[in-house]
């Protein structure tokens, strides 16, 4: 089953903006997942086609979707990734550093020129293993999105918001806690706002939920070109749209076939939410 954050990623954004791939896959990689990326405005040029096999992950969620359990990991073509973004890519306004080692991210980003707002995710793994280049990361970019488990670990604190505050002392200007079924919180100086998650009537996979979101924050920001606290509200919920049409379906079989009213339908349920 194809998936990875890019593709999560991608599928997303793309409702909003246009929207560039940076990555690596294996000769074993279906040539008509790069057709379908293309087929839907999807620019994959920065996805590299190395010898060998692609990443792969193997998971078991539990009964309630948050608990999951890898079974299986194999890094695969990605364990020698060396990340070479496009020339015309280098112009780009707006970078999601997708989920890998920060030493990685950072390459990715020294490629670009003059960013005008760079979202990076992280998990436990990196934050335990690689903490001195995940600093030196967290000092370089604008936003961080990450869970409440990995703020803990990060700052070693248990308070949800005291973490917050640590991390955003690490250099974010904005922090973005994801909750899984319980929404999401977004924080930074003098910005606080909590939002639940779409209330989805059958999760099929939660997989690539986060990626799909930040594809939606991250395009729908693109689209406006301002990073306003308005405009980083709207983006939440616009990211919580496209992420409770990912976890409907297994890869992005659901995601991938919205349309832009389906998405504002949505969106007008969700901002409903939020009146009182």
């Amino acid at each position: 089953m194809v998936g990875g954050s890019a593709t999560y990623f991608a599928h997303a954004a793309r409702y909003f903006s246009p929207v560039g791939v940076v990555g690596v896959v294996g000769t074993d990689f279906p040539d008509s997942v790069i057709g379908d990326f293309s087929s839907r405005d999807i620019d994959s040029r920065g996805i590299e086609v190395a010898e060998g096999k692609t990443f792969r992950w193997a998971g078991r969620y539990e009964a309630d979707w948050n608990t999951r359990t890898t079974l299986d990991t194999q890094l695969n073509v990605f364990a020698e990734f060396d990340p070479k973004i496009p020339g015309d890519y280098r112009s780009s306004d707006y970078l999601f550093l997708a989920n890998a080692e920060p030493a990685l991210q950072r390459k990715a980003l020294d490629q670009v020129e003059t960013p005008k707002f760079v979202l990076a995710d992280t998990m436990n793994l990196w934050i335990e293993t690689a903490r001195a280049d995940l600093d030196m990361l967290l000092r370089e970019v604008d936003g961080l999105v990450i869970n409440d488990e990995e703020a803990f670990l990060l700052t070693g604190k248990r308070n949800l918001f005291v973490a917050a505050e640590e991390i955003l002392k690490m250099g974010p200007r904005i922090l973005i806690l994801k909750k899984g079924e319980h929404g999401a919180f977004l924080l930074g100086e003098g910005l606080r706002f909590a939002l639940p998650a779409y209330p989805v009537a059958e999760v099929v996979d939660p997989t690539g939920a986060g990626d799909s979101f930040a594809g939606g924050f991250m395009g729908y920001i693109a689209s406006v070109a301002n990073v306003e606290p308005s405009t980083l509200r709207r983006a939440m919920l616009y990211g919580t749209v496209t992420a409770s049409f990912c976890v409907e379906g297994f890869s992005v079989e659901t995601l991938a076939h919205r349309n832009r009213a389906q998405i504002e339908s949505r969106f007008d349920e969700l901002h409903s939410l939020l009146s009182v």
